[in-house]
């Protein structure tokens, strides 16, 4: 198991030095890249995954409060730092095309599910976990804290790939097409992995 966490703390590495490079290339050429308007897929994209990865980081750092296994707690570590960089883009590229971050939209608008019902409590967007389920992780310690987290993280991630997924769709700026592309390869390995360590706590994904 420590092989395989090793393995996603050097993804996780590689992934923010993509991240410094993709930053730079969209200062270098954002001109030829065109700027998006604000009902646009890229900038629609770019709020509402800021807001799920948010989500991501917070729960990564209640379960590191949470326990003791070193497993997980650098998994949730490289979570929180990888998702926090890529958010930090989403948020720069906004402000470089000089647009609102929060829109009267409904989450999910740009890709054509601004009518889709929320899950509420909280979860406003596919794979988000509800406030009670927030709330349930931070009472949790030990076994119990590191399935629940599990579980919850992989919904999250599947709901993150069929966001990127939405953008690689629509999207037109090629960095942040890049970057679409990037969370839904670094997801799917984290998904396998998160499997894999339910199992070793003798539970597994929630249906």
């Amino acid at each position: 198991m420590r092989q395989h966490v090793g393995w996603i703390a050097g993804t996780a590495a590689a992934v923010l030095v993509a991240v410094g490079a993709l930053t730079y290339s969209v200062a270098q050429d954002g001109e030829t890249s065109g700027t998006p308007g604000a009902d646009s897929a890229d900038a629609g994209f770019a709020r509402d995954m800021a807001v799920h990865h948010q989500q991501a980081v917070e729960m990564s750092y209640i379960v590191r409060d949470r326990t003791e296994d070193e497993d997980v707690r650098r998994l949730a570590y490289d979570i929180a730092q990888t998702q926090a960089n890529q958010r930090g883009m989403l948020l720069g590229w906004l402000d470089l095309w000089k647009l609102p971050k929060v829109s009267s939209d409904a989450p999910m608008t740009w890709m054509g599910m601004g009518d889709m019902p929320s899950a509420g409590d909280g979860s406003l967007m596919p794979g988000m976990a509800t406030n009670t389920e927030m709330k349930k992780l931070e009472s949790l310690s030990g076994k119990q804290a590191e399935v629940f987290f599990l579980q919850l993280m992989t919904a999250h991630h599947k709901g993150g790939i069929h966001m990127a997924e939405g953008c690689l769709d629509k999207c037109v700026v090629d960095v942040e097409f890049r970057l679409a592309r990037t969370m839904v390869n670094g997801q799917r390995s984290e998904i396998d992995l998160m499997a894999d360590m339910l199992r070793e706590r003798g539970a597994k994904p929630r249906s």
